[in-house]
């Protein structure tokens, strides 16, 4: 997106991993036709679902194929435009912030028609072990992050 509807976009983007555009239905919607709220929190975990799963990551696996696995530990989001029903929006994917045990994935997320960015995004995910203790971010993960150079 190059033409920034509003000024609330972050100051430091990370690079786009992934994005996925889809229409807005009625049940995604209040009495009013607004979004709800809540609807924003499905399409984020499923386009980081996604991501990670097209980089051979898949989250049914982690455990018995590496010996670890991911918990969301946080999730915050920041409403700036009401979207309504048939809105086609683009949820776009980045890094935010990649810790010793953690990475914080950023979502942008942006009314076609408009080009509006009507919220913004992001969850805390952890890498942890069998009995659920933060360990370092293994290799893997980290690659799928940062590319095997970085």
């Amino acid at each position: 997106m190059t033409d920034f509807h509003t000024d609330e976009v972050p100051a430091e983007r990370g690079p786009l991993l992934h994005e996925h555009t889809q229409r807005l239905s009625y049940a995604d919607t209040d009495p009013a036709g607004i979004l709800y709220y809540a609807a924003w929190f499905p399409r984020m975990e499923a386009l980081q679902t996604e991501y990670l799963f097209l980089n051979g990551l898949r989250q049914d696996t982690l455990l018995e194929r590496f010996g670890w696995w991911t918990v969301s530990r946080a999730t915050h989001c920041d409403y700036l435009l009401p979207a309504k029903l048939f809105d086609e929006i683009t949820v776009e994917l980045r890094v935010g912030k990649i810790g010793t045990s953690s990475v914080r994935f950023d979502f942008e997320m942006w009314r076609r028609a408009d080009n509006a960015l009507v919220a913004t995004a992001s969850n805390w995910l952890v890498s942890v072990s069998p009995d659920q203790r933060p360990i370092r971010l293994p290799a893997v993960l980290r690659e799928c992050l940062v590319g095997k150079d970085g």
